[in-house]
């Protein structure tokens, strides 16, 4: 039988009833700036669950208090954040949909407001704090970006441990995957790029040592998931071709490279490293020739999801049943329809595939 988007996914002892998944967003939706998910969190993933999707993965979930972006965001750095998220994954779950959570530090990209209110640094006399980066080089912000400073080995070894605790606590909680964030410029991404990582010790350098530590990430989240998938979200392209940067030739290896580590899946999208990026074109489908390039060179068999651009249950399929990737992650046509899956099942004939819920069922 031909592969398509709503064959399910297998993954270790995780089955997704349907290869589309609720690609991580950022919500910056908690009230206390405590990193407690609300209502609008289990409203949210909730809803999109009842849609039909088959992983719901949460917005990027900070494992420490500094690996936010926002005063606002997700947390999961104490068990009182894996207490408040484990209804919102059971409740996912009950709907059919398999829960997962994107683990995630900011890295020098931490400390700024929200998006409506302008994205600006925050200093932390206004409510921010001390970056931490693989070098004390401030990511470029227009304005004055707090103060950024450079993880020693200590560092290092305690940004491990606290993407090890996430991971326990995500698999606690109930969620049945856990993403590993190293891209958009945060955190692990910075490592990887020599862009921002300008170490010369056994963490930079050489593509052995600037992935070093995204690998020491995974199995930390590999030992703490058991039977359970580990996905990690990179950036292809550092879209920045111009000067010594992260290249999808790189991504390739890192691929193979986190299979080893224990990664089931990867999850590729492309860029943030740095505001010069020059994106040649961005619409349909503009990052899936990366995950297909991947999904074609890789020596493993390691799974390759795509994102960016997906907004047609055509589109979705045709991601799929193409051998070009497969896992099609979509973002804002989920903010836009939560109910995508349900309405692209009937667009592609496909009624059989999807249990639409009996309070819905007379829409349908």
């Amino acid at each position: 039988m031909t592969t398509d988007v709503f064959s399910p996914l297998e993954v270790r002892s995780t089955t997704a009833r349907n290869r589309i998944a609720v690609s991580p967003m950022c919500q910056y939706s908690c009230d206390d700036r405590d990193g407690l998910p609300t209502d609008w969190h289990r409203v949210h993933l909730g809803s999109r669950a009842v849609g039909g999707a088959g992983v719901v993965l949460t917005e990027a979930t900070a494992v420490e208090p500094r690996g936010r972006i926002t005063p606002e965001d997700l947390g999961i750095w104490s068990d009182d954040h894996r207490d408040a998220l484990a209804p919102i994954a059971e409740f996912v779950k009950a709907q059919g949909a398999t829960p997962g959570i994107q683990l995630a530090h900011a890295g020098r990209k931490a400390s700024k407001t929200r998006p409506w209110e302008g994205s600006e640094p925050l200093q932390p006399d206004e409510g921010g704090w001390e970056t931490v980066a693989p070098s004390a080089v401030p990511y470029p912000y227009e304005g004055d970006p707090p103060a950024t400073r450079r993880l020693d080995r200590d560092g290092v070894a305690a940004v491990v441990e606290s993407f090890r605790e996430g991971a326990r606590r995500a698999r606690e909680a109930g969620f049945e995957i856990a993403e590993v964030h190293a891209a958009h410029g945060y955190l692990l991404h910075e490592f990887l790029s020599p862009v921002a990582n300008r170490r010369e010790d056994e963490y930079g350098g050489s593509f052995e040592n600037r992935t070093r530590l995204v690998r020491e990430v995974t199995e930390a989240a590999r030992g703490e998931m058991g039977d359970r998938a580990v996905f990690v979200r990179i950036s292809a392209t550092d879209w920045l071709d111009d000067r010594d940067a992260w290249t999808v030739d790189q991504s390739v290896r890192l691929a193979d490279a986190l299979h080893d580590a224990g990664a089931d899946l990867v999850d590729v999208s492309s860029g943030g490293i740095h505001p010069d990026q020059d994106v040649e074109w961005v619409g349909p489908n503009y990052q899936l020739r990366f995950a297909e390039r991947i999904r074609a060179e890789r020596e493993t068999d390691v799974g390759v999801g795509t994102v960016g651009g997906i907004t047609t249950a055509q589109q979705a399929d045709a991601v799929v049943r193409n051998g070009r990737a497969d896992l099609a992650l979509v973002g804002r046509e989920f903010l836009r329809d939560p109910y995508f899956p349900l309405h692209a099942a009937r667009e592609l004939g496909r009624e059989d595939a999807v249990d639409v819920p009996v309070q819905y069922d007379r829409a349908f």
